[in-house]
């Protein structure tokens, strides 16, 4: 099977002499993800886990999955951060563009995600959507107590046991959580739900090749063996800390740009379908390196249609930024543009040509707009959009981003930042145990 490829060319020469001065750091940074001797090591479980995934683990996910797809019309998959955005991405990526305006056909249930926001017309329009309906959740959390998902599992619960009947309700309900403690532990051993467990020692924005990415994606249709098959194999090619380790090239790019003043990275798709793909990488990047006053800043664009709104800035604003372009080498399907005896619309010069050949030109031109424009380009090609290529990408992307977040000093595995909002929420909603920090805040509202 081919594999992905990366071409730095277009941006080596932005900050060579950087990126010549980060080779110790880049063999470093590899090694010591491997050897478990860096900030946030309780955390590495990712790195092996293709290789070490169990064939009987695989196997339970697709039988509950095959369940799920025999009784029900809809499965609401509850979660937020890396409890939906992983499954999401490679769903959204592997789905035809407009699955969203079919029906649902037997065997072959819609996947829906809540808790993933607290927006009340959000919670009630999915309870209208499924009120009467055959449906089923898988609820994702360590904890079982995050506010947004805890919100909506209580009232997806509610209403699926108001339709199914309690007992019922239990076999359509998949728990993925802490092996041992937690709320949702608790709950799903003393209702008897069927459980997976969240590894220890991987993080929520690595944790899409675990349980809470594969049993999503299995309800969703797609062959997650191969989706791990390609995981592993580029589990092994990213192993050594050589020149041939295209996450280490990347990691090592990335930030040679960032210590030449490039600021803010886009990642660039020219295909919908990896629009959530951007989204998980966003998570993956911000989450893991946005901490000590340092970080590159993870952005999007969708492409061609964002160059008819951020088009402008990107080739002409301030000089901050370098692109991640995910180019796709073979689509999956072939449209040839129409011949029109009138041509009116004067493009007939494209007639007989694929859609994608023009999609490709469109690449090709902006590249080179936007590296003439003093934006540095990092190219990656994926064979195809399928379960391997998807495969590849993510761990690719895990694993760079362990590496960067080395190279760049700062511990790529924890992130500290995102308690302080609940604290002032909890604050705010006078959750108990809050009573001085109510106090404190109300202070700061007079």
């Amino acid at each position: 099977m081919k594999t992905i490829e990366l071409d730095i060319q277009h941006a080596l020469y932005f900050a060579e002499k950087e990126y010549d001065g980060l080779k110790e750091a880049a063999v470093k940074a590899v090694t010591t993800v491997h050897d478990g001797s860096g900030p946030g090591s309780d955390f590495l479980g990712w790195v092996d886990l293709p290789s070490k995934t169990d064939e009987a683990l695989v196997d339970r996910i697709i039988a509950t999955a095959d369940r799920l797809r025999e009784r029900c019309d809809y499965v609401v998959c509850v979660g937020i951060g890396g409890s939906y955005l992983g499954a999401k991405a490679v769903t959204t990526a592997l789905q035809d563009n407009f699955a969203d305006f079919y029906l649902p056909r037997p065997k072959e249930p819609k996947l829906l995600y809540a808790g993933q926001n607290i927006s009340e017309e959000y919670t009630e329009e999915l309870c209208r959507l499924l009120k009467g309906k055959k449906f089923g959740i898988i609820v994702i959390s360590k904890s079982g107590t995050t506010t947004e998902p805890a919100i909506a599992f209580r009232v997806l619960k509610d209403l699926l046991e108001a339709q199914a009947g309690k007992e019922e309700a239990k076999d359509l309900i998949v728990a993925i959580t802490d092996a041992s403690k937690g709320a949702l532990r608790a709950m799903a051993d003393k209702e008897g739900y069927e459980t997976y467990v969240i590894p220890d020692n991987v993080g929520g924005r690595f944790s899409v090749l675990t349980p809470v990415g594969l049993l999503p994606i299995a309800v969703a249709g797609h062959d997650i063996k191969t989706l791990l098959l390609g995981a592993k194999d580029m589990e092994r090619a990213t192993a050594l800390p050589d020149e041939g380790n295209i996450a280490q090239t990347y990691a090592r790019m990335r930030n040679a740009l960032y210590q030449s003043g490039k600021k803010i990275e886009l990642l660039v798709n020219y295909n919908p379908k990896l629009h959530y793909i951007a989204e998980w990488w966003k998570q993956l990047y911000g989450e893991s390196e946005g901490k000590d006053g340092k970080g590159i800043f993870p952005a999007s664009v969708d492409l061609t249609t964002d160059l008819h709104s951020m088009g402008q800035w990107i080739q002409e604003g301030e000089r901050t930024i370098f692109e991640t372009v995910i180019s796709v080498k073979k689509p999956a399907v072939t449209h040839r543009v129409p011949q029109n005896a009138e041509n009116l619309d004067g493009i007939n010069y494209l007639a007989g040509k694929n859609i994608d050949e023009v999609n490709k030109m469109a690449e090709l031109g902006t590249l080179i707009a936007h590296e003439e424009g003093g934006v540095p380009v990092i190219r990656l090609e994926l064979p195809a959009i399928d379960e391997y290529s998807l495969g590849q990408l993510i761990y690719f992307f895990e694993k760079g981003c362990g590496i960067s977040g080395y190279i760049l000093g700062v511990n790529p595995f924890n992130q500290p930042g995102v308690e302080a909002y609940k604290k002032n929420m909890f604050a705010l909603l006078e959750k108990p145990g809050y009573e001085e920090a109510t106090k404190e805040i109300k202070k700061k509202l007079k």
